[in-house]
């Protein structure tokens, strides 16, 4: 990275920042209570408050959000006259899934082979740290140059709305002239990227029972009808035979206009196994980020350890439904629903039930706050051009912001490159990326400031 004293800045402050990451990463804070303590993600939230009073944001509050979940709200104000920018993270994380799969313990920050492990050290905790190292690094060389508001989510990963529905119910309290989330990540390491579409969602819960109780295979099986063997042609009947999502009625032949997302390096991303095929059809970039992508997330039924000669009277599953950009979440789960029950078959009954919706974004890049970051990522990695790439994951809040400020720019930057292995075992993040990207947010802020000042 070339010398400036922003970046000379953001590189002394490294080690605060690994210390930081390495409380924060301890809390536990996976937002479904029926599997962590509350206490760990109230732990969390405090730490961030207690961490933007440190840095003299005012009005610092923890928000009760409707799902039960607590954002970080605080300001921070700047010159008089000046723009305001609202910087957003959060500090909810997935939760660990298998505990002996991680080499190191999921929530105790591990340094190994230049990177940093544990749950949420990308996705998004580490975009919380982010944001504190741009604004310390402006506020030792001259100060910070617009009016920072910071809002750190809860339960994002959980896909309940609660932000959303408190920002709709206060809709002064996020307002902002430009919007940086930093929950997206750069298209590879030392790839300078803005996401600037997402995929929306939805999730449903599916339950098919067909008997009274289980019963005897031997003097049953046959003839009963078997929920679960029901429940598996519902679910294959949500994909061809290529693997391409097949949900009746939603168009799924968009392509991607943008980066080029080559198949071997898709493979070794997503650490696919030799000989085993991708799925779908397209390039990859129109799959990931262009068309709908259905994933069974759980079934319900007996363990294989333990299971008895039955049929099944009952099965449930959790689906996910992502959308991409020009189509309707809503639409697309209703869609769903009826798909699921017409293919249920045997006049099995069939429930199904929502659990979380969220809307697909597409951001104008043509806005003045695009070309201020294209030219702070240009210091922050130097000889590489800011490219602009989808991600196939989801944002909720991010259609709640453009809705509500319908004149404010969104920006989505972040820590999340494919080596980061989100949602997965071993989830880590590049030091490296860390600080270049604090160097180019920080410096964002100030192009951004002189942008507005011409």
């Amino acid at each position: 990275m070339s010398s400036n004293p922003v970046a000379e800045t953001v590189a002394s402050l490294m080690p605060r920042a690994r210390q930081e990451l390495t409380e924060l990463v301890a809390f536990k804070s996976v937002a479904d209570f029926a599997q962590f303590p509350k206490s760990e993600s109230e732990g969390a939230a405090t730490w961030v408050a207690d961490a933007l009073r440190t840095e003299g944001f005012q009005d610092v509050s923890l928000l009760d959000t409707p799902d039960g979940t607590q954002s970080v709200y605080g300001y921070l104000p700047g010159p008089e006259g000046a723009k305001t920018v609202l910087l957003y993270a959060h500090y909810d994380v997935q939760p660990p899934l298998d505990e002996a799969a991680w080499v190191s313990p999921p929530f105790e920050l591990t340094e190994r082979d230049g990177r940093w492990y544990g749950r949420g050290a990308a996705d998004c905790k580490g975009g919380v740290i982010m944001h504190l190292l741009a604004l310390r690094a402006l506020k030792a060389n001259g100060g910070v140059p617009v009016h920072v508001k910071v809002i750190a989510e809860g339960s994002e990963e959980q896909g309940t709305g609660g932000l959303e529905r408190y920002a709709e119910q206060h809709p002064e309290l996020l307002a902002a002239d430009t919007i940086v989330i930093g929950d997206a990540g750069n298209f590879r390491v030392g790839l300078p990227t803005v996401t600037s579409t997402l995929r929306g969602m939805t999730m449903m819960r599916v339950r098919i029972d067909t008997l009274e109780g289980n019963l005897h295979s031997g003097q049953f099986g046959g003839a009963a009808p078997d929920a679960l063997a029901a429940l598996i042609r519902v679910l294959d009947s949500l994909r061809a035979e290529d693997g391409s999502t097949t949900v009746d009625g939603l168009t799924a032949d968009a392509q991607w206009d943008g980066l080029r997302y080559e198949d071997e390096q898709f493979r070794k991303d997503a650490k696919v196994l030799d000989g085993v095929e991708l799925i779908g059809s397209g390039t990859v970039a129109d799959r990931i980020w262009a068309r709908p992508a259905v994933t069974v997330l759980g079934i319900d039924c007996p363990p294989v350890v333990g299971a008895t000669p039955s049929v099944q009277a009952s099965a449930r599953a959790l689906i996910s439904l992502r959308v991409p950009p020009g189509v309707d979440a809503a639409g697309a789960t209703k869609l769903l629903q009826v798909h699921l029950e017409a293919h249920t078959p045997w006049g099995a009954r069939v429930d199904c039930e929502q659990i979380g919706q969220g809307q697909a974004f597409r951001a104008d890049t043509s806005s003045p706050g695009y070309e201020a970051m294209a030219a702070a990522m240009a210091v922050a990695y130097p000889g590489q051009e800011m490219s602009y790439a989808g991600q196939g994951g989801s944002i909720p809040l991010c259609n709640t912001l453009a809705a509500l400020y319908p004149d404010a720019e969104i920006l989505l930057i972040g820590l999340s490159e494919p080596e980061a292995q989100i949602h997965a075992v071993n989830e880590s993040v590049s030091p490296e990326e860390l600080e270049r990207l604090s160097v180019a947010e920080a410096l964002f802020l100030r192009n951004y400031a002189a942008h507005q000042a011409r």
